[in-house]
């Protein structure tokens, strides 16, 4: 693994210092102004992040384009023979203040899966809840026990609800492990938005059962089909990227690697053992669980490993743009009290990068930010020298097709393989909503990096951090609300425009794929929300899974997903 890791340091020190070089020479000619120096410094401080992007992409697509056996042995996945004996697993199912309606059937359909793949009573479902309002707490209660009643072996279905959420889902799991898991070798964690298949569970037993160094191993987790377009395009983007994000990070991380909080087989002992988490500084219960759960059983010298593989396992996705803001800044929230805990006793190298991982994702939007504003100062103020469109629009090609790498290359992994093509509805399909996917995407990361700036900004003058429940519910957002939402960034953008006119309409080409979505956030949260455009890409196939398209491994149709997915059946593994 070291000379692994050493490669992947030198890939992301040769684009960091390769662009942060180009970008010298680029701002050098008419001399160095204050606002080019900030330009500089916070492009700089960008640019490792850039890096780690293209490291992960360009590593996972070779692996991925390479072959399937030299893939699978690159990151540590193998076949092994079916065990005789199938371990007690406890399926523990998070929720708070959730719709019922839409979290029990699909553990029917595991469940059922389950009896028929593997016979006898290996599993046992818990649903914990942390439901506080006490009228959605009974129906929460009525509508298990109707489940319970109705299933063959009604014993091994139990609902347990605290009464307070104390430490949050990490809490209610340690408190699940510590008094109602005695007899459990293993724990499958799913959220209230999971489904899973048996294939895949089965799958990850059996790799725990190969492996009895491993306390974590995960699947990918796609997001189900979507009839909105906004998670309709969200998670046909993610779905590229992460494949090869993954795949590549797989490789030079081993069994250090991350932990996503769901979809995954934990072995209880050394998790009740070892992932108990730590206070903060200020009393608080730590929100973002995962990562330190991951980075403890990693020092304690247990296995985490992730399964670059995309079948049988998945997750509903924000159904509109305010629900994702709000859980991206959860997550941003979380994330940034890894600051207290880097230098936790018994940590190793690769767990302490996790969380600082983990707090990079979300602490350069403020770099983000900061070196459009000093981009836009020095095109109103440098009357010495004109704007370098040419050269501006170079690097600037060269900067988001290092940072968007996982994602492109993992569109250019589909478009090389005719069978997976074919999933997707064949190249024109295929391309075109992969085209439209990407620039929804530019769009809406320029919102969500002001959003997170201001989160930041919030939380370093004191705001209190909290995890409230979530919205599932497919909807529409009206003008009124987009615009209390996001006049905000409409406003930052309207002043950053207005600075890059000063230097010419070139100016302000260059700056669209930076800032465009500025101006476009209110727009976009409307009609990515509007229940007709949903429907027309839908109807178009466009942004479609393979799961909507084939027979998929998972039936959705109690998502609320396509119509043509109420029919669907669990399929063969694949990889």
């Amino acid at each position: 693994m070291a000379a692994r890791r050493a490669l992947v340091v030198l890939i992301v020190m040769m684009v960091a210092v390769g662009l942060s070089a180009l970008l010298c020479q680029l701002l050098a000619p008419g001399g160095w102004t204050p606002a080019k120096l900030v330009m500089l410094a916070a492009f700089a401080g960008t640019a490792p992040w850039t890096g780690l992007c293209l490291a992960n992409g360009l590593i996972g697509f070779m692996i991925l384009i390479w072959g399937d056996d030299q893939g699978r042995r690159a990151v540590r996945f193998r076949e092994f023979p079916q065990a005789a004996r199938i371990p007690r697993v406890a399926i523990a199912v998070t929720v708070r203040d959730e719709d019922m309606r839409r979290v029990l059937p699909p553990l029917r359909r595991l469940l059922t899966e389950l009896d028929q793949a593997a016979p006898g009573d290996a599993f046992a479902l818990f649903i914990l809840s942390d439901t506080s309002d006490q009228q959605t707490a009974a129906i929460e209660e009525l509508a298990i026990a109707a489940f319970r009643a109705e299933d063959r072996a009604q014993d091994r279905i139990h609902y347990r609800r605290r009464t307070a959420n104390i430490g949050f889902k990490a809490g209610n799991i340690m408190d699940f492990l510590d008094h109602h898991a005695d007899g459990f070798e293993l724990m499958l964690t799913l959220d209230a938005d999971s489904e899973m298949s048996a294939n895949a569970v089965l799958r990850l037993v059996r790799e725990m059962q190969s492996d009895p160094t491993l306390a974590i191993v995960q699947h990918l987790t796609i997001g189900q089909p979507a009839q909105s377009a906004f998670p309709r395009l969200f998670q046909f983007g993610m779905r590229a990227g992460m494949r090869t994000w993954a795949t590549g990070q797989a490789w030079w991380q081993g069994d250090e690697g991350p932990y996503w909080g769901h979809n995954a087989v934990v072995r209880i002992a050394p998790f009740r053992e070892h992932a108990r988490l730590p206070l903060l500084p200020n009393g608080q219960h730590i929100l973002s669980h995962d990562q330190i759960e991951a980075a403890v059983l990693s020092g304690a010298g247990w296995g985490v490993r992730v399964l670059p593989i995309e079948d049988g396992s998945c997750e509903a996705n924000p159904p509109a743009m305010p629900e994702f803001l709000r859980r991206e800044l959860r997550w941003l929230a979380g994330n940034l009290q890894y600051g207290h805990l880097l230098r936790l006793p018994g940590l190793r190298a690769m767990g302490r990068w996790q969380l600082a991982q983990a707090i990079l994702l979300f602490a350069g939007k403020p770099l983000y930010l900061l070196f459009l504003v000093a981009a836009a100062a020095a095109a109103a103020t440098d009357d010495t020298s004109p704007f370098p469109a040419a050269a501006a629009l170079a690097l600037t090609g060269a900067w988001l097709g290092a940072l968007y790498a996982p994602k492109l290359l993992g569109y250019a992994e589909v478009a090389l393989s005719p069978d997976k093509l074919a999933r997707y509805g064949g190249i024109a399909r295929f391309a075109g909503s992969a085209a439209i996917e990407f620039g929804f995407t530019l769009l809406l990361d320029a919102v969500s990096a002001f959003a997170q700036t201001s989160a930041i900004c919030r939380l370093a003058l004191g705001a209190r951090a909290g995890w409230s429940p979530q919205n599932r519910l497919e909807r529409g957002v009206d003008w009124p609300e987009a615009t209390r939402l996001l006049w905000p960034q409409t406003l930052f953008g309207i002043l950053i425009f207005a600075a890059f006119s000063v230097a010419g309409s070139t100016a302000v080409f260059w700056a669209l794929p930076l800032a465009g979505g500025l101006l476009a956030g209110i727009p976009l949260c409307v009609l990515t929300s509007n229940p007709r455009l949903g429907h027309w890409l839908r109807d178009q196939q466009i942004a479609a899974i393979p799961e909507e398209i084939s027979l998929p491994p998972i039936n959705t149709g109690a998502r609320g997903a396509h119509p043509a997915a109420l029919a669907l059946q669990p399929q063969a593994d694949s990889d």
